[in-house]
């Protein structure tokens, strides 16, 4: 990875983000050695600049922040770095450095899902399932969505949580393709939501 690290003196700053919540979790500053050791252990490693050394998060408190993901921004002198965190990342105990709860959930894995399904309709293979249901257009698409919404009614008379879990997951699946069909963005329906909630 080419960093310029010399644009400010050796050091570059690095935002810390969950990977699963997209929470900013704190920010550090990095120098070469410290991205080489944090590549090479999996754990993130910054230069305390109080301290002039090496410093990796979590060393005292074992809160380790266990690398997902390393990327560096377009003038190529920031890092974005997705962790996993082991514990609060803030010295305070907090979730933040700002305070801020670090609520879990994987709600925004939802963009990752919505990307895919564009993917499949924009470049359709054979063996895809998803590409198969945009090929049949929009009435089958909606039809499918109507079977799997009557298959989790079912499944919610009864107490078969896996069942039940599994329908929800296809009537959500399926939406999505319904909403990515009809060009319409999750976000616009989250949009409404808000609306209808601030009322």
């Amino acid at each position: 990875m080419q960093l310029d690290f010399e644009k400010q003196g050796g050091l570059i700053p690095a935002v810390i983000q969950d990977a699963k919540s997209d929470k900013v979790l704190m920010l550090g500053y990095m120098n070469q050695e410290a991205l080489e050791k944090t590549e090479k252990e999996g754990v993130v490693t910054f230069f305390s600049r109080s301290k002039q050394r090496l410093w990796t998060k979590g060393e005292t408190s074992d809160n380790f922040l266990h690398v997902v993901e390393i990327l560096k921004d377009c003038d190529e002198d920031t890092l974005l770095i997705k962790v996993n965190p082991a514990g609060p990342t803030c010295h305070t105990g907090a979730d933040t450095c700002w305070n801020e709860v670090n609520a879990p959930g994987q709600a925004g894995w939802l963009n990752y899902l919505k990307a895919v399904i564009r993917e499949r309709k924009n470049n359709p293979s054979e063996k895809s399932y998803t590409a198969s249901l945009f090929e049949k257009g929009t009435n089958k698409i909606a039809q499918k969505v109507g079977e799997e919404a009557v298959e989790l009614v079912i499944e919610a008379m009864d107490n078969n949580n896996d069942l039940f879990k599994g329908e929800a997951a296809d009537l959500l699946f399926h939406y999505l393709v319904l909403l990515e069909q009809r060009g319409i963005d999750f976000d616009e329906i989250i949009d409404v939501l808000r609306k209808r909630h601030s009322k």
